[in-house]
């Protein structure tokens, strides 16, 4: 058999790739078929509740469940968080944390369980004031998160006897003392909480030594791992099952410790164990993106290129004290002289975990705005502003190709025909509306991903693959791919994906996920179609390099009379199946996948200046993604985030309780998110030029949930003349800024 070089097929000859193809689960999600880890039932199974802390901060002393107990149903109460007789008290840093559960045989069951629970606090000093720098360093709740400084190297550097800091202070005042234009500016972004359609949770049991888990997970190959470890059992002795899983976002890629409360529980009573959180404690613990908010000075020329940018930014992770991560500021531009540093609040809130493009949203929302602010300034038209500063960004390859989606982008939104200065629009009644624009950038590394493909004499195809579906496709993605490659119709072939028993895969987080399968499966295919050619050559008695599959055959290029169907083709492998496995490992080269890509969005708005209501009327993304798989749900994607964007906007925030740092909006009915009137009109446009396209395949999970929130933040100010400072622009926040502007 000849090597195999990988590669995709020419855009004029693909019959899948790149088209519009529905997603083979659709039909069973949209009918309820489809069966998510709440809807497995396990013969004899119990229902397990846990009491979460109704404390930001305190410590458990005591607990009885003597009551608990006695509720006819219950079966096991069982400490998580908890000191059990004669333990120590534990100390809780977060409201909702779990601290016991109880396992009954009914869901009523165990509710009335942990309603009965008696336990003795002691309450502690509690902060979770994240905005308030100079409050959190009274209470000695900061922590350095990092900085750094950057200068133009025609400024010199130090001499000897210099104090390096003191020689860098200098020369950033004379840059801004230099300057045309100087703005200062504070920004924020409130944390916001993962909300999960499905709640996190396993369903489990044990057979004999072996753990069986059904989990809602992003990383099926690798939570075995996680069980593994904190059970003290091998990872071969854990298989875990992800079928269906009802959005993750980052939150979902270990067991975490609900999860291996729920295989001790099934091993102390010898009985499966369902385990979901309630609503209320997704919100809590489920994860959470952290906050930012940020004191920045920037200096810029004549022409408003920025020359000088210098900025401190806070915010909280929760307890361990971290915020969004330094390197992203300024984020996407980058002038030649900057200097930055970050500090972390200790708050009393259930540490943050992945939420898409971590880091990113905030760091675009916080220093975006002060460019749109120079922008207003100098009086002058955003678009151009951001347009002059493509010269000094982090990634100069990537500068025409932002300038040729804002181009697009202000086509689709009809910028010139809408565009004002700030504040100076026409007015309806008390209605004004608004444009603003923010830019973003992400990687899309292919992740490491293994495919094992059998093909039956049959004709019958099969592969196996430890990755998942979070509802994005995956699963069409895989299908397509090998249909594409052997020529064959898509219902043809059967995906096998979802079980840490199959070959490895990574999990699906970054958006690496379709560059991972996408590489793991085609070069499995076109393996396979190789072995297969040599063994039809032989038959048809020409050169294997001069056969091509398509349309069900095997056939000589030109020659369509000479040819054989593809089940008379398998009909030569003999009586067993022929197996190939493939491996792609993350960071290797390969034509199949890229990495790094650019995109922009553009809002348009209304904002009521009596009521502070804000509405979108028009969003537009342009995003780059190299190799576009399946146009179908490459744009449900990127409307998927762009309605999150609008949510972290213009909804999402999680409000504690100031005085006890009670977490007080945790349920659907006051965790405000979008619905239908709230979205306006979403318009997508794949940048996707023969330079792009020839890049290969490269995620697209993160990059549209970036630069929404920026873009409605300076669609406001444009509109209303006036910096609303902190994400989420809630009515409130909206008239306040008002109210200040007017003194």
């Amino acid at each position: 058999m000849a090597e195999v070089t990988y590669s995709w097929p020419e855009n004029h000859k693909a019959r899948l790739i790149g088209k519009r193809i529905s997603r083979l689960d659709g039909m069973e999600k949209s009918t309820g078929t489809a069966k998510y880890t709440y809807d497995i039932n396990l013969p004899k199974q119990l229902i397990v509740r846990a009491l979460g802390c109704p404390h930001a901060h305190c410590r458990v002393i005591s607990v009885d469940a003597s009551a608990a107990e006695r509720v006819a149903g219950v079966v096991l109460v069982h400490m998580i968080k908890a000191p059990g007789p004669g333990d120590d008290p534990v100390e809780i840093r977060a409201d909702g944390t779990l601290l016991v559960a109880v396992a009954a045989e009914t869901e009523a069951a165990a509710a009335e369980g942990v309603s009965k629970l008696k336990v003795k606090y002691e309450l502690l000093e509690s902060f979770v004031d994240d905005h308030d720098l100079q409050a959190a360093e009274a209470k000695k709740r900061t922590k350095k998160a990092g900085g750094g400084i950057e200068l133009d190297e025609a400024l010199g550097e130090p001499g000897d006897d210099d104090d390096e800091e003191e020689w860098e202070e200098q020369k950033v005042q004379e840059l801004f003392a230099q300057s045309k234009y100087v703005v200062e500016g504070n920004y924020g972004i409130d944390t916001i909480t993962h909300c999960c359609l499905e709640p996190h949770g396993s369903t489990l049991h044990w057979e004999g030594d072996r753990l069986k888990v059904n989990l809602s997970t992003q990383n099926v190959s690798r939570t075995d791992d996680g069980y593994a470890d904190a059970l003290k059992i091998s990872a071969d002795e854990v298989d875990v099952h992800c079928e269906y899983i009802g959005g993750g976002f980052g939150s979902k890629f270990k067991p975490d410790y609900w999860g291996i409360t729920a295989a001790e529980i099934a091993k102390k009573t010898g009985r499966p164990i369902k385990f979901l959180l309630t609503r209320d404690q997704e919100l809590k613990i489920g994860g959470n993106r952290p906050s930012g908010f940020i004191d920045v000075k920037l200096g810029a020329d004549e022409n408003g290129v920025v020359q000088v940018w210098d900025s401190h930014h806070w915010g909280t992770s929760g307890f361990n004290g971290s915020t969004v991560s330094v390197g992203n500021f300024p984020y996407v531009f980058r002038p030649k002289n900057w200097r930055r540093r970050a500090t972390g609040i200790i708050t009393d809130n259930e540490p943050s975990v992945a939420w898409r493009a971590p880091n990113h949203p905030q760091a675009c929302a916080i220093t975006q705005t002060a460019y749109d602010d120079l922008a207003a300034k100098m009086q002058a038209d955003s678009l151009d502003i951001f347009l002059r500063n493509l010269e000094n960004i982090d990634s100069p390859e990537k500068s025409l190709v932002y300038a040729e989606q804002l181009r697009i982008a202000a086509d689709l939104i009809d910028w010139r025909k809408h565009w004002h200065l700030h504040g100076k629009g026409n007015r309806r009644g008390s209605v004004v509306e608004g444009l603003g624009i923010g830019i973003h950038k992400w990687g899309g590394t292919a992740n490491s991903s293994n495919c094992l493909l059998k093909i039956h004499p049959d004709g019958g195809v099969e592969s196996y693959c430890g990755t998942q579906d979070l509802g994005t496709g995956t699963r069409t993605i895989c299908a397509m791919v090998l249909a594409e490659t052997l020529g064959l119709p898509i219902d043809a072939v059967k995906v096998n994906i979802g079980s840490s028993t199959y070959p490895f895969s990574g999990a699906s987080g970054g958006s690496t996920t379709v560059g991972a399968v996408s590489e793991s499966h085609r070069r499995a295919a076109q393996e396979v179609l190789a072995q297969i050619f040599d063994l039809v050559a032989g038959k048809l008695e020409v050169p294997a390099d001069k056969l091509e599959a398509s349309n069900g055959s095997i056939s000589v290029v030109g020659y369509s009379d000479k040819s054989m169907s593809w089940k008379q083709a398998c009909s030569l492998i003999g009586i067993q199946p022929l197996e190939v496995t493939s491996i792609y490992k993350r960071g290797d080269d390969s034509p199949l996948s890229s990495s790094n890509v650019a995109g922009c969005q553009m809002a348009r708005v209304a904002v009521d200046t009596d009521t502070g209501v804000v509405k979108i009327i028009k969003m537009v993304a342009v995003q780059d993604m190299g190799l576009v798989m399946n146009r179908k749900t490459a744009e449900s994607q990127i409307y998927g985030a762009l309605i999150m964007s609008i949510a972290a906007a213009l909804f999402e925030q999680r409000i504690n309780d100031p005085k006890t740092g009670a977490f007080i909006n945790s349920e659907l009915d006051n965790y405000r998110l979008p619905r239908l009137g709230d979205t306006g009109e979403l318009v997508v446009h794949f940048h996707e030029p023969e330079s792009e396209r020839a890049r290969g395949v490269i995620g697209l999970g993160e990059p549209p949930a970036i630069s929404g929130g920026a873009a409605i933040a300076n669609a406001v100010c444009n509109a209303t003349g006036v910096r609303v400072p902190t994400l989420p622009l809630t009515p409130k926040r909206v008239l306040d800024a008002l109210r200040t502007a007017k003194g």
